[in-house]
């Protein structure tokens, strides 16, 4: 599996964020034949991801490090546990040994949480969603770490999707129709999708021609009157603060989509070590 091209472009920012004109350290002592061997080992219990963009790290310092993983993208793992080994030119371990965990420990850690939120909302329809309330730069890498979380992407960017909210209806006076039509004569291609604060909005926007809406912080009442009101006919969304102690009352609301912010944005890094021999 060959990574999306956003992110082989961070590594190399990070790679040249992190070498500079040269890892001074590794090239004073380290004679520039040696080899060693190492073993990335879980600390803690979760879902691995990034192991194709860790064996990327390396492979873009030197060609001849072997990378094994021991587990695949997407598996649990307990502390203790052999996630990979590598091998080859030591110089090259020990330059990206930092690189290869800070995004090896910022994947698994989104799809740590992700899967929890999955387990949370299992036996209801909804599904899990991302936001774009990602790192700068490494959208690529988080919304592919939701996935093997088990979750689903939401729109990658501004231009995949049309997703009118609260300060686009502003700006047309709070005319919903008016926002729509405006967006479909631009773009009549690409996926809509508004938001709604209350069910009088709600009311206008099904009569629209949108492919979702969001319901965006409406009560656990607003929700079940929202998904009684539709019947079916258009996808509902819920959004706005949602975490996993409230994750599963939404869900048996009947939503259809539940999207949370928090699976990229406040993300705690799964521990991970890397041992060099």
């Amino acid at each position: 599996m060959k990574p999306h091209p956003q992110i082989e472009q961070a590594i190399r920012t990070a790679l040249a964020e992190d070498l500079g004109s040269g890892d001074v350290t590794t090239l004073a002592i380290v004679a520039e034949d040696a080899v060693m061997h190492g073993r990335f080992i879980a600390k803690a219990p979760g879902i691995i991801a990034g192991l194709v963009v860790a064996r990327l790290v390396f492979a873009l310092l030197d060609e001849r490090v072997i990378f094994t993983p021991q587990v695949q993208d997407g598996d649990p793992v307990t502390p203790g546990q052999l996630i990979a080994t590598v091998n080859g030119p030591a110089r090259a371990l020990l330059s990206g040994e930092r690189t290869a965990l800070n995004f090896l420990q910022r994947m698994s850690g989104i799809a740590t949480l992700t899967r929890q939120f999955v387990k949370a909302v299992s036996g209801a329809k909804a599904i899990i969603l991302d936001t774009r309330k990602t790192a700068p730069g490494l959208r690529a890498a988080d919304k592919l770490a939701v996935q093997l979380g088990g979750g689903q992407n939401h729109r990658f960017g501004l231009f995949d999707m049309a997703l009118i909210k609260d300060n686009h209806i502003a700006a047309v006076n709070g005319d919903l129709a008016t926002a729509v039509q405006r967006v479909k004569s631009y773009a009549p291609h690409v996926p809509v999708e508004i938001e709604v604060t209350t069910l009088v909005q709600l009311a206008t926007a099904v009569t629209l021609p949108v492919d979702r809406i969001m319901l965006d912080n409406m009560s656990l009442e607003e929700m079940r009157q929202a998904v009684k009101f539709t019947a079916g006919r258009i996808p509902l969304e819920a959004s706005g603060n949602v975490n996993l102690d409230t994750v599963r009352a939404i869900a048996e609301t009947g939503v259809d989509y539940i999207s949370i912010g928090a699976l990229t944005h406040s993300v705690k890094a799964l521990d991970i070590s890397l041992e060099l021999a």
